[in-house]
């Protein structure tokens, strides 16, 4: 019982801090910023990094432009998914899962967040929907190479979706019959 109570902690606390950091975050540049265009970015290295507003009213890449709510949806479904994953004492005990999980949800809440319109934004232009409630993810990381990379403005949710996708994939790729990892030489009464 104390593990399987552990295991929905790590989870709470690790989905939890995810998510707040990337709302804190967005929250400061957003506020020091302002909305996409009215003041410049902070260049922290100069052709490689700065730090810029944008809106993405859609998915990654700014795949699916004006989906917002059918992304809202599917991050619900995703969320309720990952709970049942969760909730299977096997998972609870996967320190490498809970952490996977723990980042995804934590990335999904801080994009769903936005995409509901719960920071109260509005649109500043154009004319046609000037005042109007934005429902658009706000990124603000801009990384490229001049000349070679303009990689798509992001946040840390997303940050956190990537590191928690790619975890998810070590640990499936590591993981032996029964979800466990697989046993070495010694483990199976093998010479090393």
């Amino acid at each position: 019982m104390a593990l399987s109570l552990r295991g929905w902690i790590v989870f709470g606390v690790l989905a939890t801090v995810a998510a707040l950091a990337d709302l804190v975050s967005k929250a400061v540049l957003f506020g020091q910023l302002g909305m996409p265009g009215e003041r410049p970015g902070i260049v922290i290295l100069p052709g490689m990094l700065t730090l810029e507003t944008n809106l993405n009213e859609g998915a990654l890449f700014g795949m699916g432009q004006g989906m917002g709510k059918f992304f809202a949806a599917v991050s619900v479904v995703a969320i309720i998914g990952i709970l049942g994953i969760i909730s299977r004492p096997a998972a609870r005990n996967d320190l490498r899962l809970l952490v996977a999980l723990g980042l995804i949800t934590g990335g999904i809440l801080g994009n769903l967040y936005d995409r509901l319109g719960l920071p109260g934004l509005t649109w500043h232009a154009p004319l046609e929907r000037l005042g109007t409630p934005v429902l658009a993810v706000r990124d603000w990381i801009h990384f490229k190479l001049d000349g070679i990379i303009d990689w798509p403005i992001f946040n840390l949710a997303d940050s956190w979706l990537v590191i928690g996708a790619g975890l998810l994939l070590l640990v499936s790729l590591y993981a032996g019959p029964e979800g466990e990892a697989p046993a070495g030489p010694a483990a199976r009464g093998e010479p090393e």
